[in-house]
C-alpha cells in the first residue's frame, strides 16, 4: 500500500471521527444530554458498581474530568455514588431509575444515528470496515504501550 493511500486513510479516519462526534453531540443535546454523559451512562449500564477510578480508567479520562461529569449526573438524578464497603475512601457508581430510563431511551437514538450514518452502506462493507477499524485500534494501542514504556525509562 502506498504512503499516499495510508495518509488519505488516516486523514479520512480523523475527519470522519470528528464529524461523527459533532453529529452525536448535536443529537444528544436535542435529548437533553451530552455525548460524554451518554458514554458514562452506557458504560455504567454494562458495568454497574464500578469505582470512580476504575470508570476513569475504562473511559481513558483524567479522574478530575470524570468527577465533574459525575457531579452533573448526580445533580440531575441520573446516577448515585455509594460508599465502597471494602474501601471507605472510594465510591461505587450506580444508575438511578431515571438514569436507567434515559440510557434505555438513548438506545433508540444510537440506532437512529447508526441508520442515518450507514444508510447506503452494505453489511459486507460495514463488516470489512469494522474489521479494519479494530485492527487499527489494536495497532494504536500497541504503539501507545510501546511509547509508555519508552517514556518510563
Amino acid at each position: 500500500m502506498s504512503h499516499d493511500l495510508k495518509r488519505q486513510f488516516i486523514a479520512q479516519l480523523v475527519e470522519s471521527s470528528r464529524l461523527l462526534r459533532n453529529y452525536i453531540d448535536h443529537r444528544a443535546k436535542a435529548r437533553g444530554t451530552t455525548r460524554a454523559q451518554w458514554i458514562v451512562l452506557f458504560r455504567l449500564r454494562e458495568q454497574e458498581g464500578l469505582s470512580q477510578v476504575d470508570l476513569a480508567d475504562v473511559l481513558e479520562l483524567q479522574p478530575i474530568s470524570l468527577v465533574r461529569l459525575l457531579d452533573r449526573l448526580v445533580e440531575h438524578g441520573l446516577l448515585e455514588r455509594r460508599p465502597d464497603p471494602r474501601d471507605r475512601r472510594a465510591n461505587r457508581l450506580f444508575l438511578t431509575r431515571s438514569g436507567r430510563q434515559l440510557v434505555d431511551d438513548l438506545d433508540s437514538l444510537r440506532d437512529a444515528i447508526a441508520s442515518d450514518v450507514l444508510r447506503d452502506v452494505s453489511d459486507a462493507h460495514v463488516k470489512s470496515g469494522l474489521a479494519t477499524l479494530r485492527s487499527v485500534k489494536d495497532r494504536i494501542k500497541t504503539l501507545g504501550e510501546g511509547s509508555d514504556s519508552i517514556a518510563a525509562k
